[in-house]
C-alpha cells in the first residue's frame, strides 16, 4: 500500500518539479548575484523549497544582513505553511508516527500542499514521500542551472518559463471546481481578493505572506460557516 501511495505521490509530483524547474532559473540568478555558489545556492534551495523565502533569503544575503535579520523575515515570509502543515496534520490517519508527521512537514509548499488536500480521505505520508523526491531535486536543480545558465538566457525566456509555475496552480484547482459550483465560486472570490488586497494602498504595504494566511484564515472560516460538510460526506470521503 506504501509503495503504491509512493509512485501516486511521484506521479503527480512531476509536474510540480516541472515547474519548479523552470522558476528556479530566476531564483538562481539572485543566489548569484549575492555572491552564492552554484552548489550553495543548490544546497540552500534544497533544504528550504520556498519559492518567497528562497528570493528573500538571497536578498538578505547580498545586503550582509545578519542571522536574526534573515531568520525573523523567512519567519514571516513563510508563515503561511504553518496553516498549510496545520491542515495536512488533521489530514494524516491518527495513528500518523511523529516522524512522518516531522518528515511531511519539511516540504509543505504551496504546491504539494494543493494536491495533498486533494487527495480523496486519509492521506498517507508515503503520497508525500513520493511527491518530494522529485519536487525537491527539481527546485533544487533549477537553481543550480540558474546560477550557471540564467544570466545567459534572455530575459524574455526566464519570464516565459516561469509562467509554467501559474499554470500548474490552474491544473490543481480546475478538476474539484468543476465539480462543485461552490468550490468554483470560492476560487474566484479568492482570486479577487488577493488581487484587490495587493492593490489596497494599506493593505498592500502588508507582506505577501501575511496577506495569505490572513485571506486563508478569513475566506476558510466563512466556507466553513455557509458550508460546513456534513459527516456523511466526511465519512465517505474518508472511506
Amino acid at each position: 500500500m506504501n509503495k503504491k501511495w509512493y509512485i501516486k505521490g511521484l506521479r503527480d509530483g512531476i509536474p510540480i518539479a516541472l515547474g519548479y524547474f523552470a522558476v528556479a532559473f530566476t531564483l538562481g540568478i539572485i543566489a548569484k548575484k549575492a555572491g552564492l555558489t552554484a552548489f550553495q545556492a543548490m544546497l540552500a534551495a534544497g533544504l528550504t523549497n520556498a519559492s518567497a523565502g528562497g528570493y528573500a533569503a538571497f536578498t538578505l544575503i547580498a545586503e550582509d544582513a545578519g542571522y536574526l535579520a534573515l531568520a525573523a523575515t523567512e519567519l514571516v515570509v513563510n508563515a503561511r505553511y504553518l496553516l498549510m502543515s496545520c491542515a495536512l496534520s488533521q489530514k494524516l490517519a491518527p495513528g500518523t508516527s511523529t516522524l512522518h508527521r516531522m518528515l511531511v512537514a519539511f516540504d509543505v509548499t504551496d504546491e504539494i500542499f494543493g494536491i495533498s488536500v486533494s487527495v480523496t480521505g486519509t492521506l498517507n505520508p508515503f503520497y508525500n514521500y513520493g511527491a518530494m523526491s522529485v519536487a525537491i531535486p527539481g527546485w533544487a536543480l533549477g537553481t543550480f542551472f540558474g546560477v550557471v545558465m540564467g544570466n545567459v538566457l534572455p530575459s524574455a525566456i526566464v519570464s516565459a518559463l516561469s509562467v509554467g509555475l501559474y499554470g500548474m496552480f490552474l491544473a490543481i484547482i480546475i478538476p474539484p471546481a468543476r465539480k462543485s459550483r461552490i468550490i468554483a465560486g470560492i476560487v474566484v472570490i479568492s482570486m479577487a481578493l488577493s488581487f484587490a488586497f495587493a492593490k489596497i494602498p494599506v493593505i498592500s504595504e502588508i507582506s505577501s505572506g501575511m496577506r495569505v494566511i490572513i485571506l486563508t484564515v478569513v475566506i476558510s472560516l466563512v466556507c466553513a460557516v455557509l458550508f460546513p460538510v456534513n459527516d456523511e460526506e466526511g465519512e465517505e470521503n474518508a472511506a
